[in-house]
């Protein structure tokens, strides 16, 4: 066979499988209580409103435009929609600020292409996004750590990326019940971003992918909100906010956007054209129809369900997970992030629970840039009901407890 390898370009050896895409064939095992796939529970799909929309655009004049070629920024009612939605939030922008994108996963493809040249620096979360990190490393980044709890300063981040051959472009976060941890990042860490990303002159890259899946507490302003208020306008910012429909309507339609000063939009433009041209048309139009008829009530009726599997989760790791285990507790999102006892390795843990119990979740140190903090693991209560999250937990208990046994007593008596 002929070896490809030496053909590839370089970037190619930086594309690594995603483990959770692995993770999630395990769903269509029946005997499997799955807690990896962080996907909508598709019972609560709005699919009876997506069939009125497409038959409504079938039956009426917008057939034809539906299935044509269409501008590369997006559907105009849809991006206006939107500008209309993330006003409410703080977020005053226009149109032309808009730019659709096939899923909120193109856009980090193409954030990535637009920053990063080779050497450079990301600054991400510990842990961040593993989807981020399989966007970002073709562009053969490097990473450091943004800590908004610590006492680094900007010198020290560029200086730091001076030395391994570039500079800092962006910070990247999801501030909103991030994906793996749950957690949200409060006003004042949000205004210190800002301050470092002006010291620093670089880009926020601000993940809204659950912005909407708020179950209780504060809402606490959007980064681009925040910034838009400090600058003036939205042409004044630094702030790039990136959205979904996925996590709200349907992750099928692969319907995201991106919310930027327009210097960043017309480059996106250009990029989404060599590229693919433009996103699906007819399902931008679909979702403009669904969210335009009842959007509020869609995400009110999925966070009544998520938030009662949050509290049945949090409950289990109550009664079931052995002491020297932690983890968050989330006030909204689809994820809760277990820190195990020091040794203990989630990849081997996962292993053992398949074979064994039955349970899946996703190791921690995919989520690291570093490969760092083996001793992590998220699960996600957004496809489980009470009972597969109280018996799989009561599970995943059992095993780390047995774990946690067999580590000390491996280790030697001094």
């Amino acid at each position: 066979m002929l070896d490809w390898e030496h053909i590839f370009a370089t970037r190619s050896s930086r594309m690594k499988a995603s483990e959770i895409r692995e993770l999630l064939k395990l769903l269509e095992q029946p005997d499997i209580i799955s807690f990896a796939g962080g996907i909508p529970d598709p019972a609560l799909f709005p699919a009876e409103e997506f069939k009125a929309a497409y038959a409504d655009i079938f039956s009426g004049s917008q057939v034809n435009s539906a299935l044509q070629y269409s501008v590369s920024e997006g559907y105009k009612p849809l991006r206006d929609w939107i500008v209309a939605d993330v006003a409410k939030i703080g977020i005053e922008c226009s149109a032309d600020n808009v730019f659709i994108t096939s899923g909120s996963q193109q856009a980090l493809d193409y954030l990535g292409k637009l920053f990063l040249s080779p050497k450079d620096t990301a600054l991400v979360t510990w842990p961040t996004y593993l989807g981020a990190l399989s966007a970002f490393n073709a562009y053969e980044p490097n990473y450091d750590q943004l800590s908004l709890n610590g006492n680094r300063t900007p010198d020290a981040y560029r200086d730091t990326a001076s030395k391994l051959g570039g500079s800092v472009k962006f910070a990247y976060l999801s501030a909103d019940f991030s994906n793996p941890t749950g957690e949200t990042i409060d006003r004042a860490g949000r205004e210190k971003l800002l301050a470092l990303a002006d010291e620093l002159d670089i880009a926020i890259l601000e993940d809204a992918a659950y912005q909407n899946l708020r179950f209780d507490g504060e809402p606490v302003a959007p980064i681009l909100a925040l910034d838009i208020a400090r600058k003036g306008g939205i042409e004044n910012t630094r702030t790039i906010y990136s959205g979904s429909f996925s996590k709200t309507l349907a992750p099928g339609l692969r319907v995201g956007f991106v919310i930027a000063a327009m210097p960043v939009i017309r480059k996106l433009v250009l990029m989404k054209q060599a590229a693919d041209l433009h996103s699906s048309t007819i399902n931008q139009i679909a979702v403009e129809h669904v969210a335009s008829r009842g959007f509020a009530e869609q995400v009110a009726k999925i966070k009544r369900v998520y938030s009662g599997r949050r509290d049945a989760m949090l409950a289990a790791l109550e009664k079931y997970m052995p002491k020297g285990t932690t983890w968050t507790k989330p006030e909204g999102g689809m994820f809760v992030w277990i820190t195990l006892p020091e040794g203990m390795d989630g990849a081997e843990l996962l292993a053992k629970s398949l074979a064994t119990e039955k349970v899946a979740f996703v190791p921690g140190k995919a989520f690291y840039a570093d490969g760092s903090n083996a001793n992590t693991l998220r699960v996600s209560f957004s496809c489980a009901n009470d009972e597969m999250i109280d018996e799989g937990i009561k599970r995943l208990g059992r095993l780390v407890a047995n774990a946690s046994v067999s580590e000390h007593e491996s280790l030697p008596i001094i």
